[in-house]
């Protein structure tokens, strides 16, 4: 099975952004934590980030017939992506959405989530153990 983990805009200064909110890990050890659970679960995973738009959804569009599942982090876009919503229903790739923080215990705007109606599942509020736990839901481990 292979797996895209999908991160959006400004993932890639984890530990450096609010790391009240977001935690102090850094996205190179977000990666490791996902690899080391890819490893456990025997799958192989994939990592692309963006903070541009439409490269996440290029990025989402080139998974097809690449990829079994996808873990998306869409961040920010979360609250304001039809594009990325569009996307991920076009290809049918089983999609589970992913956030570091709960939104819903955010600002009001946070908790609106347009790609969520494509998606198998949510994680929210786990920090890293959440990509892990995505990984657990694409796969049926742990279910």
């Amino acid at each position: 099975m292979n797996i895209l983990v999908l991160n959006g805009p400004n993932l890639n200064l984890l530990g450096v952004r609010e790391p009240e909110i977001y935690g102090r890990g850094t996205y190179g050890e977000l990666c490791e934590t996902v690899r080391g659970a890819a490893a456990r679960l025997g799958v192989s995973v994939s990592f692309f980030q963006s903070n541009h738009e439409g490269a996440l959804v290029d990025a989402v569009q080139q998974a097809l017939g690449v990829y079994d599942g996808i873990v998306l982090n869409p961040a920010a876009y979360t609250h304001t992506s039809v594009a990325l919503l569009d996307a991920v229903k076009a290809v049918g790739i089983p999609t589970v959405e992913v956030h570091l923080s709960d939104p819903d215990a955010r600002e009001p705007f946070r908790r609106v989530s347009y790609v969520r109606a494509a998606c198998v599942a949510t994680v929210k509020g786990m920090g890293f153990a959440g990509y892990v736990r995505a990984l657990e839901i694409l796969t049926g481990a742990g279910a």
